[in-house]
């Protein structure tokens, strides 16, 4: 990784040509000149420092770091390589919503029927059409729709109804039915992170699996779902170890099954405490939340909860007037907790509704495709990204540090999505996934970066602001390594504080 004194020579001379090159399109132009050449000379040698070290001896490295403004590559190691992403995937996703769907974006979510409303009795079918609205129940961060379905059943009293003589049916027919993703692990499956994308989403399509131990060793812990109707059965083989002996959870729950397997002990004393996990199904759970909902209003309803998939024949919509129409906040909005709390149903929902609106069912495929051609739009080579799914939870994405950053690029240079992109990414030592991470440095409330983890991944790509006030886009990747995560954020951490104390100017 470092240079001979020739080989310097050859990358110094190319950075100078390129400055020249570039200087005239610049707005805020670097200084050129032999005391900024050798300053970033410098800082390449900083930063190959701070990446060839022994312990990071089996660890696949890509970073890029460019000038926004001038174009100006600042640094670059294997910027080629394709390379597992982990969620700085959802860069790429968000980027290309935003493109094609605009910042004003919004989900609609209706209450339709058919049916008349006679002496308080809805006389038929009341059926919830969603569009894929991630962000409606308790669980969702910060929309303020916690109570959206106790508002419908109020709307729907105030409307004069009092009792639905038919069926509570979801419609979900936006999306295709593949709620988990090629590439998903299956033993993430039971956990919310990788719970299954639907046109019809609450409470993130998650619930609490609460655990108590059993106040003798031996015995089995008491496990618990919340809420109780979620449609999850549990297969309890958690035991109680002594006070102060093993600890340990393990949740399974396999694609297409509402079966989750709990193994572990929880020792004597230990206090209750629970565990997120995924449902099954997200129209049925949509449905049950919203019929317990209405019930507890006082509205009554004769027929079952369902999944409009479990009807033969479904309902014509055509035939139908809406009751109610609701609309989530606009994607200017969402986006900040999908970026900053890393939130893989966003990400993934998103990447459906860009197959939607070609005008087909939305489908990751379709979706993909229009990814794709946002990127190429761009001038980005499509043979520098390999697209699986939007939240990058699939081991199936690979991405080149030089595509990030391109993409990066341009949304900065584009007025439209400068400001609003940007203000959804972690702030280092402030908040989000970042939020202690680069405290006390140049880099805290100065770096706006997305990070990405799983086994073996680790990455972080966003902006930074060097000392003279040159913007930077930056994008840092690990694969395949076997040590703790904790020495991989580290050194990439040391590496962007480095890019914040960068000038150019003679000292």
């Amino acid at each position: 990784m470092h240079s001979t004194s020739s080989n310097r020579t050859v990358l110094v001379a190319a950075l100078f040509l390129s400055l020249i090159l570039s200087g005239c399109a610049a707005k805020t132009p670097p200084i050129v000149g032999p005391s900024s050449e050798s300053a970033v000379s410098n800082l390449r040698v900083t930063l190959s420092a701070i990446l060839n070290v022994p312990e990071f001896e089996h660890v696949s490295w890509g970073v890029a770091v460019q000038s926004i403004d001038s174009g100006d590559t600042v640094f670059a190691l294997n910027a080629a390589k394709l390379m597992m992403p982990a969620s700085n995937m959802k860069i790429l996703t968000l980027a290309a919503v935003a493109e094609r769907l605009g910042w004003d974006y919004t989900f609609e979510t209706r209450l339709m029927t058919s049916a008349p409303i006679e002496d308080g009795i809805l006389k038929g079918d009341l059926i919830v059409v969603g569009s894929g609205d991630p962000t409606i129940g308790h669980r969702a961060a910060d929309t303020g729709n916690g109570r959206l379905f106790e508002a419908w059943a109020e709307q729907l009293v105030n409307a004069g109804i009092r009792r639905i003589d038919g069926r509570l049916i979801g419609d979900d027919n936006a999306f295709d039915d593949d709620g988990v993703e090629a590439g998903w692990v299956w033993d993430d499956l039971a956990y919310s992170y990788a719970a299954p994308i639907g046109a019809l989403t609450y409470d993130s399509n998650a619930v609490e699996l609460v655990v108590r131990p059993a106040t003798t060793a031996g015995d089995i812990a008491q496990l618990a779902v919340r809420p109780a109707d979620s449609g999850l059965i549990v297969e309890n083989h958690v035991t109680t170890s002594p006070p102060g002996g093993q600890f340990s959870l393990d949740l399974r729950r396999g694609p297409g099954t509402s079966r989750l397997v709990a193994r572990g002990a929880v020792p004597v004393g230990t206090a209750e405490f629970a565990r997120t996990v995924s449902v099954d199904n997200p129209t049925d759970f949509f449905v049950t939340a919203l019929q317990r909902a209405l019930v507890g209003h006082g509205i009554t309803i004769s027929g079952p909860a369902l999944d409009i998939d479990a009807m033969t024949p479904p309902p014509d919509l055509s035939a139908c007037r809406v009751l109610i129409s609701h609309r989530s906040a606009p994607l200017s909005t969402l986006a900040v907790p999908m970026m900053k709390l890393s939130l893989n149903l966003y990400a993934d929902t998103l990447l459906k509704v860009l197959g939607a609106s070609a005008g087909e069912t939305g489908t990751v495929e379709t979706g993909r495709q229009v990814v794709r051609s946002v990127l190429q739009s761009w001038g980005i080579a499509a043979d520098g990204v390999v697209l699986s799914d939007g939240s990058g939870l699939s081991r199936y994405n690979f991405v080149t540090v030089e595509t990030l950053v391109s993409a990066l690029r341009h949304v900065a240079r584009e007025p439209r999505h400068a400001v609003p992109f940007e203000s959804t990414l972690p702030v280092a030592g402030q908040d989000g996934t970042l939020a202690n991470r680069m405290k006390g440095t140049a880099a805290e409330g100065n770096a706006h970066a997305k990070t990405g983890s799983m086994t073996g991944v680790r990455g972080l790509s966003g902006y930074v602001r060097t000392r003279d006030g040159e913007r930077l886009a930056f994008a840092m990747l690990a694969n395949n390594f076997n040590i703790p995560s904790a020495r991989i954020d580290a050194a990439a951490d040391r590496a962007i504080e480095q890019l914040a104390q960068f000038t150019r100017q003679p000292k």
